[in-house]
C-alpha cells in the first residue's frame, strides 16, 4: 500500500490556490494540502511531519519573503538535521525534489519556495504571473497602487504584490473572488508557462 502523499503551506490562499491549480491541470488529488497559519509554524511543523513513517512524499510550498537565502537554509539545515545529506546549496529553478537517504524510513521531500524558487517574493508575485499578459488593465492596477499618496499608503513594500493582485480581482465583472475561485473563473489564467513548472514539479514529486 502507497503511503501518503502531503503538501504543508502557510495559509488558506496557497491551499485554496494549489487546489484549483491542481483541478484546473489534471494533478491527481493530494491526501493532504495542510496550511499551518504561519512560516514560523510550518518549519516548526515540517520536521515533525518528515518522521511520520505512513508519509510517502512531503511537499513545501513556503514563500521567499524578503531573503530567499535565509529561507532556504532554514529549509536545509532542518533537512539536513533529520538525515538528508544530498540538500543542493541553492533552490533548484524548477523546484527541488530530494529522494530519501537509503535504508530510512524518510519519505520523498519537494520544496516550492515562491514565487519561482530564484527571487525574493509571495505567493501573490507569483499569481501576478497568471494575469493575462498585455491587459491594459493590469497596468492601470499597477499603476494606480504605484501612486498612492505615502501619508495614505498602509501596507509595507513586501505586500504590495498583494494590494495589486486584489485591485486586479475587485476590479472584474464579478469582483472580489478569491483566489482558487479566481482561478477556475479564469481571471487568473492557470495555463501559463510558470504553472507548467509548478504542476511539472508536483507530478514529479507525488506521482512520478
Amino acid at each position: 500500500m502507497a503511503g501518503r502523499k502531503i503538501l504543508l503551506v502557510e495559509g488558506r490562499d496557497d491551499e485554496y490556490v494549489l487546489k484549483h491549480l491542481c483541478g484546473q491541470r489534471g494533478v491527481q488529488n493530494l491526501d493532504e494540502i495542510t496550511p499551518l497559519g504561519s512560516v514560523e509554524r510550518l518549519l516548526e511543523n515540517f520536521p515533525v511531519r518528515l518522521k511520520e513513517s505512513d508519509i510517502e512524499a512531503l511537499g513545501v510550498v513556503i514563500d521567499a519573503d524578503t531573503d530567499i537565502a535565509a529561507r532556504w537554509q532554514s529549509l536545509r539545515d532542518r533537512l539536513r538535521k533529520a538525515g538528508y545529506q544530498n540538500v543542493p546549496e541553492d533552490p533548484v529553478a524548477t523546484g527541488t525534489i530530494l529522494h530519501p537517504p537509503p535504508k530510512t524510513l524518510l519519505p520523498r521531500v519537494g520544496l516550492w519556495i515562491m514565487p519561482d524558487n530564484q527571487t525574493r517574493g509571495i505567493l501573490e508575485d507569483f499569481l501576478r504571473f497568471l494575469v493575462p499578459p498585455g491587459s491594459s488593465l493590469f497596468s492601470h492596477v499597477e499603476s494606480s497602487v504605484a501612486t498612492i499618496p505615502e501619508a495614505e499608503r498602509r501596507f509595507s513594500q513586501l505586500a504590495q504584490p498583494k494590494a495589486v493582485i486584489h485591485t486586479w480581482l475587485a476590479w472584474q465583472e464579478d469582483p472580489g473572488k478569491p483566489f482558487g475561485t479566481a482561478i477556475t473563473a479564469k481571471f487568473l489564467d492557470p495555463n501559463v508557462a510558470q504553472v507548467d513548472v509548478l504542476v511539472a514539479w508536483l507530478k514529479s514529486l507525488f506521482f512520478p
